[in-house]
Parts: C-alpha cells; structure tokens; sequence
C-alpha cells in the first residue's frame, strides 16, 4: 500500500462521527456493511451513493471530532474509502482509523484539490499528487511501523502476522 490512487471528495472543517455515522442508525452498528451505505450522508447525500474503491476524502481542521465511535473510521472504508486527508484529526478517529487500516494523513491547509480531482497518495515519500492539475504537495510521512500495519489492514491482524497471536 505504498501508493494510493482516486477521486478526491472535499469537505470542510469539524466533520464529526456524527456526520460521518449518523446516529440514526446506530441500530446498524452490528451490520458495519449496512451502515456504511450512509457514510457521511448527513455531510454530502450523494457520497454514499456515489462514492467509488480507493476514493479519497479530503476536509479541513478537526476531522472525526467528537464522540469515539470507533466504526467511523470502519464505515468509511467499507464504503471504499482509502484515505482521509485532512489539516488536522481528533486524536480518537485517528488512532482508530489507523487501527482498522485506513490511512489518515494530516496534509497543510490549502487550495490543493477540488472536488472530484484524481489524487496519488505516496505514504512512504509524503507526496500527494493532484493528477489533474499536475501538482504535489508535501506532507509528514507516516511512520514506518504505521505504514505496516497499515499493508497488514488493520492493528489486529498487524499483531496477529507478526506476533503469532490468534483471535
């Protein structure tokens, strides 16, 4: 998983769990699959619908804030999702979406990508490319070990390959 490729869908600043996994359907908590057909439907009430593997959401400040909800994080990538880029996470969501294998990688602010627009992430250089306007920006590499468990999908079966456990 050194690179990671699709289309950019942008949100702004402060997406909580609550827009992220409505509580509405909380009752769907046990069904990650069914829950995941409204991902961050209360955000955008065409991304559930029309949200593609390997698209890439983009958003501002304080990305996950709120309350826990570890299945946020689990819900987008069901949903296809293969990266959250944004200025800044809660620390929550992002230890979460680290854990069940969804790279989340803290990028400058900026006018970097528009919606829609083809993004090539480079985990192990800290480059993101927009394709379509033929720019990259910069960012902090994640490190190393994120990155393996990260190609291992997820802490647990990071553990599990590498230390032998069994669950």
């Amino acid at each position: 998983m050194d690179y990671l490729e699709g289309k950019a869908w942008v949100f702004g600043d402060f997406i909580s769990t609550d827009l992220i996994a409505p509580g509405r359907y909380f009752h769907l908590r046990s069904n990650l699959p069914e829950f995941s057909k409204h991902v961050l439907e209360d955000a955008n009430p065409d991304f559930p619908r029309l949200v593609q593997p390997g698209d890439i959401v983009v958003a501002g400040k304080n990305f996950g804030m709120g309350s826990s909800r570890e299945h946020a994080p689990a819900i987008m990538k069901l949903a296809g999702v293969s990266a959250v880029l944004a200025e800044s996470f809660s620390r929550i969501f992002f230890r979460n979406a680290i854990n069940i294998g969804l790279p989340a990688i803290a990028v400058p602010s900026g006018d970097f990508v528009a919606q829609g627009e083809r993004l090539r992430i480079d985990l192990v250089k800290g480059i993101i490319y927009n394709l379509d306007r033929d720019r990259e920006i910069h960012f902090n590499p994640l490190a190393p070990f994120m990155i393996n468990i990260l190609n291992d999908g997820g802490v647990v079966d990071h553990v599990i390959k590498h230390k032998g456990f069994q669950i």
